[in-house]
C-alpha cells in the first residue's frame, strides 16, 4: 500500500500577483447636442417614423400639384400656393411632435433611453429641440416648394408670376405651425399615450374652435372676451398676420394659459412617473 505525501503549505506555488492600474478611466458625459442627434435619428428609425416625415415633402409637391391642375389662372399667386401647402402642414407637424414623445411609452423604449440618460429633462429637452428644427426647415421646404409651383403653374398657363406672399408672411404662418407643434408636444408630454394625444389634439384643433366660433356668434360677452382667453383663435390669426402690440399680448397670455402651463404639469408629471 502507497502512500501519497501533500505537498507542505511551502511547496504550493503563489498566484500571480494581480496589478491593478491605479489610474481610473475618466468617461465624457453625455453632451446635449449628442442626445438632440440620437432623439433625431429615432424618429427616422421607424418605418412609420420615416414615412411620417418624409409625408411632409410628398404633401408638399401633392398640394402644390393640387393647385396648379385644378385651381383657375387667375388664383395661382404664390400666396395660394401657400396656402394650400399650409393646410397638411398643420396637420402633419402636430402628429410629428406628439409621436416624438409618446413613442417612448407606446414603443416601451422609455425604460432604455432614460437608463442611458438619467437626467429625463435633457431628453425632453432634446426632443423639444428638435420639433423646432424640423418644424421650421419643413416650412422652409414648403416654401420651397410652393415658389416653384407658382414659377412653373404660371408659366403653363400663360399668366404672369405673382408674389404676393412676402418674408413678413412667411415668419407668421412659421410662427403658427410652430405653435401647433408645441400644442401637440404639450399633449404628447402630458398624456404620454399616442392615441388619446392625438384625439385630444383633434378635439382642441377642431371641435374646441367651432364650439368658441358658435359661442362668440351668439354671446356678445365671449366675443368680446375671445381674444383674451382663447388661445386657438389667437393662433390661427397669425395666419393672417399683421398683429399688433395688443394681438402679442393677447397672444402671449393665452398661450401661458392653454400652452405654458399644461406643460409645465406634464413634465412634473415626467420627472416624477415610473418608466415601465
Amino acid at each position: 500500500m502507497s502512500t501519497t505525501v501533500l505537498p507542505s503549505i511551502e511547496q504550493v506555488p503563489e498566484a500571480p500577483a494581480v496589478v491593478r492600474d491605479a489610474r481610473r478611466e475618466t468617461i465624457p458625459p453625455i453632451t446635449l447636442g449628442t442626445v438632440v442627434g440620437v432623439e433625431l435619428r429615432k424618429m427616422f428609425d421607424t418605418r412609420s417614423g420615416f414615412w411620417l416625415m418624409m409625408s411632409i415633402g410628398i404633401l408638399s409637391v401633392v398640394a402644390t400639384g393640387a393647385t396648379i391642375l385644378f385651381a383657375p389662372d387667375d388664383a395661382l399667386t404664390y400666396g395660394n400656393f401657400a396656402a394650400a401647402i399650409g393646410f397638411p402642414m398643420a396637420v402633419v407637424l402636430p402628429m410629428v411632435a406628439i409621436l416624438s414623445i409618446t413613442s417612448e411609452w407606446s414603443q416601451r423604449t422609455g425604460l432604455t433611453t432614460f437608463t442611458l440618460v438619467p437626467s429625463r429633462g435633457r431628453v425632453i429637452l432634446a426632443k423639444a429641440i428638435n420639433a423646432l428644427v424640423i418644424g421650421v426647415v419643413s416650412m422652409v421646404i414648403a416654401g420651397v416648394v410652393g415658389a416653384l409651383g407658382n414659377v412653373v403653374g404660371t408659366a403653363l398657363a400663360g399668366v404672369d408670376t405673382t408674389w404676393d406672399f412676402g418674408v413678413t408672411d412667411f415668419l407668421y404662418v412659421t410662427l403658427g405651425n410652430v405653435l401647433g407643434m408645441a400644442i401637440g408636444f404639450m399633449l404628447g408630454v402630458l398624456i404620454r399615450n399616442s392615441a388619446g394625444a392625438i384625439v385630444g389634439y383633434f378635439v382642441y384643433s377642431l371641435l374646441l374652435p367651432t364650439i368658441t366660433s358658435v359661442l362668440a356668434e351668439t354671446q356678445q360677452w365671449f366675443r368680446d372676451a375671445q381674444p383674451w382667453v382663447d388661445f386657438n383663435y389667437n393662433a390661427n390669426s397669425l395666419f393672417e398676420g399683421g398683429f399688433t402690440g395688443e394681438n402679442w399680448a393677447q397672444l402671449a397670455l393665452t398661450g401661458s394659459i392653454w400652452l405654458a402651463l399644461p406643460l409645465a404639469l406634464g413634465l412634473w408629471l415626467v420627472m416624477r412617473s415610473e418608466v415601465k
